[in-house]
């Protein structure tokens, strides 16, 4: 099976895409007022709510139907 040359240039986009994107920043701040590190838990936000909510409507639609 042979591949096409627009298949194996858009592969290798890809690939470069998500290897940058991937990529790291600089190392530890060699000047002692550097920016605070990131947070270590997941901050819970709207996304928490919105799963909640539509799952309490999938909820009572279920209960609804029976």
């Amino acid at each position: 099976m042979k591949r096409s040359t627009k298949q194996l240039l858009l592969f290798v986009v890809f690939i470069a895409i998500t290897s940058l994107t991937y990529s790291q920043g600089p190392g530890p701040c060699p000047d002692p007022p550097c920016d605070p590190p990131n947070p270590v838990g997941l901050p819970i936000d709207g996304g928490l709510v919105f799963l909640l909510s539509s799952g309490l409507v999938y909820a009572i639609s279920k209960l609804r139907n029976k």
